[in-house]
C-alpha cells in the first residue's frame, strides 16, 4: 500500500530521493527533465532537479526507447521521449517507462502512472508517505 505521494529512488541516476505522486489517473509516468539532448542516435542526455527549490542538478544519460504523443491533464498534446529505468519504492525495485518533459511549475518532479504501479502497489488516496518521510 502506498500513499498518494511518496519518496522514491532512481538508482540508475544516483537519485536517492525524489518526491513522487502516485497518479492512478495518468496512464504513463513522467519526470521533470531539462536541457534534453540527443548526443548519439537512440541516446538522451538530460538534467534533473530531484528536489524542488534546492538548485541541485543531476545529469543523466539513458537509451531512448520510444517517442510518443502524450496528452496532459490540461488536454495539451506533446511528443515526448521515453526512457526505461529502475525505480525503487520502499524495498521493491522494478523497471518503469518514463517520459521526459519540463515540469518547472508542477508540484511533483515525478508522477508514477497506473501502468508503472499495476501489479506492484495499491494506492490509498487518503494517505501520504506511508513508506516514511524524507530522510
Amino acid at each position: 500500500m502506498l500513499g498518494w505521494r511518496e519518496w522514491i529512488a532512481l538508482p540508475e541516476f544516483g537519485v536517492r530521493q525524489i518526491k513522487a505522486k502516485m497518479d492512478t489517473g495518468a496512464r504513463s509516468s513522467v519526470i521533470h527533465a531539462f536541457a534534453i539532448e540527443r548526443p548519439a542516435p537512440g541516446r538522451l542526455r538530460f538534467g534533473l532537479h530531484p528536489l524542488q527549490n534546492s538548485g541541485r542538478e543531476v545529469w543523466c544519460e539513458a537509451e531512448m526507447i520510444d517517442e510518443r504523443w502524450v496528452t496532459d491533464s490540461g488536454g495539451h498534446r506533446e511528443l515526448r521521449p521515453f526512457i526505461r529505468t529502475p525505480v525503487t519504492v520502499g524495498h521493491d525495485s522494478w523497471d518503469v517507462e518514463i517520459s521526459l518533459t519540463a515540469r518547472d511549475t508542477m508540484r511533483f518532479r515525478l508522477l508514477l502512472g497506473r501502468t508503472a504501479l499495476a501489479g506492484h502497489y495499491v494506492v490509498d488516496p487518503a494517505s501520504s508517505y506511508l513508506l516514511g518521510k524524507r530522510r
